[in-house]
């Protein structure tokens, strides 16, 4: 039953949210600034984490197909569990994570010091306020990010695939079209904006309901990156069933 009062309680959030933010021009300097939170500041650990993910799909791939006389066949497995599925699902976690917490914990520390209730009494709408320029500033970099960790995957494979496990970079290259398609890419952005706002929903969500002081601050940000993270995995089976099922 908790469960199901909380899934109420979002849909009501999120209900608020609409109403409070259509019609209404966003906060412009509060959206620049959140998409600088978002996108900058997550950029290199980003980088970083799929440059490693790209080298491990072409040792995995390698050992693999290896057995059978595929080596060649390792830009097809890139294209297919890198560029459909991980590309999207590494960007979503390290939001998540980074900007995903963060969103959380300042809504939780303002709620937790009336400051939200002041919004409400100077009859300026928290939820038009604190939240659209949050879920604006990460729906505009998050299909940048996630273009971006695409692109540093598949380099990192290649060059682990030529330089350490010595395959033709051509065949490489090869398999890596034949399977993949400029479709692939546009799916890769549409999951990035359904995972962008609902991660933004969701942390905001747990923040605008913490309580219980600086206990409940850690408490609404653990629960924003778990269900996040949850909620992510889950939609992008649902989306890559309904799109290659």
């Amino acid at each position: 039953m908790s469960w199901l009062g909380s899934i109420g309680r979002f849909g009501l959030f999120c209900l608020a949210f609409f109403r409070a933010s259509a019609g209404r021009a966003p906060p412009l300097g509060a959206t620049i600034e959140q998409a600088y939170r978002v996108g900058v500041q997550s950029l290199p650990v980003l980088m970083l984490i799929s440059t490693f993910v790209g080298t491990n799909l072409s040792i995995q791939g390698y050992n693999a197909f290896q057995p059978i006389g595929g080596q060649g066949l390792v830009g097809m497995f890139v294209a297919l569990a890198g560029v459909r599925e991980l590309a999207p699902i590494i960007s979503a976690s390290i939001i998540a994570a980074k900007a995903g917490t963060e969103m959380a914990s300042q809504i939780a520390v303002m709620r937790v010091r009336d400051q939200i209730d002041a919004l409400e009494v100077m009859a300026v709408s928290p939820h038009w306020f604190l939240i659209t320029p949050r879920l604006l500033g990460i729906v505009i970099v998050m299909p940048a990010l996630t273009m971006l960790s695409t692109f540093v995957m598949v380099a990192a494979s290649y060059a682990a695939a030529v330089w350490q496990l010595d395959l033709n970079g051509a065949t490489f290259l090869e398999f890596l079209l034949l399977a993949s398609a400029p479709m692939d890419l546009v799916i890769s952005l549409c999951k990035a904006l359904c995972f962008g706002a609902l991660i933004c929903m969701i942390s905001c969500f747990n923040g605008f309901f913490s309580e219980g002081g600086a206990e409940g601050v850690g408490a609404a940000t653990n629960r924003a990156v778990v269900m996040s993270a949850v909620l992510c995995v889950i939609l992008n089976y649902f989306i890559s069933e309904a799109v290659y099922g």
